[in-house]
């Protein structure tokens, strides 16, 4: 562990002009009232949460947020990837409407990734846009779904397939808050921090192997860095391609195996970062099957995501054409050009491309990959 990182308050910043934020990263954040301090002026607040995390830190964060409103309002949300959906949606909208909030109204993101990306969908879209805050409460949504103004939601066909670009105002990430999350929560997190090394920093990725265990206790000081080079890669990405005309899909390694996972088991039965873990290590062989890195590679992956405790074997999707399935569900991912998927593939250790490739090759790396 290198110990000029440590779990003292630090900020990563997100550079994108007018709408560049910050990113805070320490203990203590979530209940300080100093952490809210100049956001835009408004009248009220409202703290979106779900029924996991609402007993645990809504009081919390209201109370901080009263010096700063006169009203603090809250809605809590169903818990699960399942409810990443219009019916839940609306959900927000209601409390919104009821409660007569203008368009000055700032909504706070309080959970993981699934409240992050309604939270920021309704705030893109209510009166056309107010403005919003994220207050992640897992790790992955700390390093990853919080960060960069993707929020959407779930379509029966397609996962994130209906949402928008829109920017929070800051990112406040609380270390104390991780130290509820259920070692499931916690692994798929860590999927999310693997995913930097391959795509951008082999340093970073050779850090992670040597702090495993650490990150796996939940030791302040490696969550810390953990984080914050997580957050820094991905503000770098972010502040070249906002929207995901190029670069930025670098950030979805793995992802296309993952979401067809989550996707063909129905949402909720594998954890996002779950399925995401999976994926990268049938990317990396498809990135070896194409000639790009070699066997060693994919076994050092492999083992890393293994002992961040996260699946390594595929689910078939089907019991006669199991690669027919995943293929028909990838070729719905936001990648997909003209129906040709385009997978993130590891074009060297530390660099990545999107590419196609055959769909022959693809069903081979499929069948090899899963149980």
């Amino acid at each position: 562990m290198d110990a000029t990182f440590s779990p003292a308050a630090q900020q990563v910043r997100i550079d994108l002009g007018d709408r560049s934020y910050p990113i805070s990263i320490g203990t203590g954040l979530l209940g300080d009232p100093a952490t809210y301090q100049d956001l835009p002026a408004a009248t009220t607040a409202l703290v979106v949460s779900n029924t996991v995390v609402a007993p645990l830190y809504v009081g919390a964060l209201r109370r901080a947020l009263q010096p700063h409103y006169k009203r603090v309002l809250q809605v809590v949300l169903p818990d699960g990837e399942v409810h990443k959906d219009w019916p839940t949606l609306q959900l927000i909208f209601d409390a919104l409407l009821e409660n007569a909030s203008d368009r000055k109204t700032v909504l706070f993101a309080l959970g993981g990734g699934v409240v992050g990306d309604m939270t920021g969908f309704a705030a893109a879209c209510y009166m056309r846009g107010v403005p919003f805050v994220q207050v992640p409460t897992t790790l992955l949504a700390q390093v990853d779904s919080s960060v960069g103004g993707k929020t959407a939601i779930n379509h029966p066909l397609g996962k994130n397939m209906v949402g928008a670009f829109y920017q929070p105002e800051r990112v406040i990430c609380d270390l104390d808050v991780l130290q509820s999350l259920p070692p499931r929560e916690l692994s798929a997190g860590l999927a999310e921090i693997i995913k930097y090394g391959p795509i951008a920093d082999m340093d970073f990725y050779g850090w992670i192997e040597n702090n495993m265990e650490a990150l796996l206790a939940r030791e302040p000081a490696a969550l810390a860095h953990a984080i914050r080079r997580s957050c820094e890669i991905k503000a770098e990405v972010v502040g070249q391609d906002e929207r995901e005309t190029g670069l930025r899909a670098i950030l979805n390694f793995g992802h296309t195996f993952g979401h067809a996972i989550e996707s063909g088991l129905g949402y909720g039965q594998w954890l996002h970062g779950e399925g995401v873990g999976c994926g990268m290590v049938m990317a990396a062989r498809l990135s070896q099957r194409l000639g790009l890195v070699d066997s060693a590679f994919v076994e050092r992956l492999r083992t890393l995501i293994q002992r961040a405790g996260l699946p390594v074997t595929g689910p078939r999707l089907s019991p006669t054409d199991s690669a027919g399935r995943y293929l028909e569900l990838m070729r719905v991912d936001k990648k997909a050009e003209a129906g040709e998927i385009k997978f993130v593939v590891i074009a060297a250790p530390g660099s990545a491309a999107v590419r196609g490739a055959p769909d022959a090759l693809v069903r081979e790396v499929i069948d090899a990959s899963c149980d």
